[in-house]
């Protein structure tokens, strides 16, 4: 399938590694233009640096902390002012793990801020130009624990699903403005996220950190983890017209497959 995103202006968020970094370069090379967004300077300058540029695209970078939502909110304000954006992608990184016995009411409002406030604010800013122009992707890089819990991961399950079901209520709202917006439930995917809860689970049951990772693999049809570059095809295609009937979905991708819905 061809997809082309020439002409389009893409945020992606978390896009200094992982499978941020991953769709940040597949949109690129689809020649869209991309604002990629991350915490380290020095990775973004080397990404940005690298990303194709052969069909006019014009690429740049927001340093932003995403734990710092008040920080955030003004970085991305600003942005806004002076940008507009035809493909957004929702990505931050995760909450530290841990039980619902181990986490406080603070570790779910730093969560909520994280995962909630800033996904719906940078939304609501991108929305304006979508609407006028009547074409919008917004794709939220989710997970599978908000189908099925992950008892180590008290606060992902939690504030993941709210961003959901947000979601899903937003893709009725927009619909009619040619916007869609789909939730992609992440499985298992080969990045450090991967290699930092494999760590800590291995420590939780006392066993080597690559015994943990084989069982993993295990439950994979094909039997390994995913690559980050066939998350990066996936979102490319959400992000196309080819796509333009996928909303208010929620896509569940293992192992780079796609799961049954």
């Amino acid at each position: 399938m061809n997809i082309s995103l020439k002409n389009k202006k893409a945020l992606v968020g978390g896009s200094s590694g992982g499978i941020g970094k991953a769709i940040a370069q597949q949109l690129a090379a689809s020649g869209a233009s991309v604002t990629l967004m991350s915490h380290s300077e020095e990775k973004l300058q080397h990404i940005v640096a690298k990303l194709p540029k052969d069909q006019g695209q014009q690429h740049q970078f927001l340093i932003v902390d995403f734990n710092d939502f008040h920080g955030y909110r003004n970085v991305i304000t600003d942005y806004f002012e002076h940008n507009s954006v035809d493909i957004l992608v929702n990505n931050t990184q995760g909450p530290a793990a841990g039980s619902a016995l181990e986490k406080k009411v603070s570790d779910y409002q730093e969560a909520f801020d994280l995962l909630f406030k800033t996904v719906v604010f940078t939304t609501e800013l991108a929305l304006k130009h979508m609407i006028e122009n009547n074409w919008g992707r917004i794709i939220n890089v989710a997970s599978v624990s908000v189908k099925e819990p992950l008892s180590y991961l008290a606060l992902s399950n939690s504030i993941r699903a709210a961003v959901v079901t947000w979601a899903k209520s937003l893709a009725s709202d927009v619909g009619k403005n040619n916007i869609t917006v789909n939730n992609v439930l992440t499985g298992y995917f080969d990045t450090d996220r991967i290699a930092q809860l494999n760590a800590k689970k291995a420590e939780q049951l006392g066993i080597a950190q690559s015994e943990v990772r084989k069982e993993m693999e295990s439950r994979v049809a094909v039997q390994r983890i995913g690559d980050p570059k066939e998350y990066g095809y996936l979102a490319a295609f959400l992000a196309s017209d080819n796509a333009a009937y996928i909303t208010g979905i929620n896509i569940p991708i293992d192992g780079g497959l796609l799961k049954s819905l």
